[in-house]
């Protein structure tokens, strides 16, 4: 008898409507993470331990089965747990559903094998547009890295069709300007770009008119998505100037 596969388990939501456009999913959190960004909207999972079996995971997902048609894994960082990660994905599909998974990227080598057996629908890759810098060093160099690294993995996943749908989430602050623009150009024009508004206490968020302005310095379509007006589609103009975002 094989011992059970366990996942270090961050929170289960058993129904979203906004994890994933179009769809209504239930979302895995993984806990932990290698990373520490200041600006983490789930900073209560990047670490601790609640050792769960995967099989009481598929147990929940299999209670939401009627009203969803997809699961996201989240975290955290899912890919930190390749295991539980895998195992999950292929009983996932087996029941069924659609995969997805949001990552910062940091395991391109997981992110590589997860597309190679085709287990994922979806990767929403949330870039770090600061680890781009060249006054970056450490650890958060060696991370940019290997982010560059599952940006290209994915892509090339997606233009040959083993990766259905990919996503390129920035989240955003005031001065961001100089980050943006190193890493907008590595995202190719048909890959999905979301620009976020990033929220911190005590940091004034961009507004709606600010990111559309960011939109416009690199002429390009990105979906824009803040807490007043959720997620819109923004068809981005050339030199409209830049509202002041520098």
């Amino acid at each position: 008898m094989t011992d059970p596969i366990l996942i270090n388990l961050g929170g289960f939501v058993p129904l979203s409507t906004v994890d994933w456009r179009g769809r209504s999913v239930c979302v895995i959190f993984f806990r932990g993470c290698p990373v520490r960004c200041w600006y983490c909207h789930n900073p209560g999972i990047q670490g601790g331990t609640d050792m769960v079996s995967a099989d009481e995971v598929l147990r929940m997902v299999r209670e939401s089965s009627l009203l969803i048609s997809g699961v996201i894994f989240s975290g955290g960082e899912a890919t930190m747990q390749p295991k539980a990660l895998f195992y999950l994905a292929e009983e996932v599909k087996k029941m069924g559903l659609s995969t997805g998974l949001h990552t910062n990227g940091v395991f391109p080598e997981v992110i590589s094998r997860l597309i190679d057996n085709k287990l994922l629908d979806l990767i929403a890759l949330d870039s770090k547009p600061e680890w781009n810098l060249n006054t970056v060093k450490g650890k958060e160099r060696a991370l940019g890295s290997d982010v560059k690294k599952s940006l290209a993995i994915c892509t090339k996943g997606f233009h040959e069709g083993r990766l259905p749908q990919f996503q390129v989430v920035l989240t955003l602050f005031p001065g961001c300007i100089e980050q943006v623009s190193l890493v907008i150009p590595e995202i190719a024009e048909d890959v999905d770009l979301v620009l976020q508004q990033g929220t911190y206490i005590g940091i004034s968020s961009l507004t709606l008119s600010d990111l559309k302005a960011i939109a416009d310095q690199f002429g390009r379509t990105v979906r824009i998505r803040t807490r007043e007006e959720g997620e819109i589609r923004y068809e981005g103009t050339r030199d409209s100037g830049d509202a002041g975002i520098r």
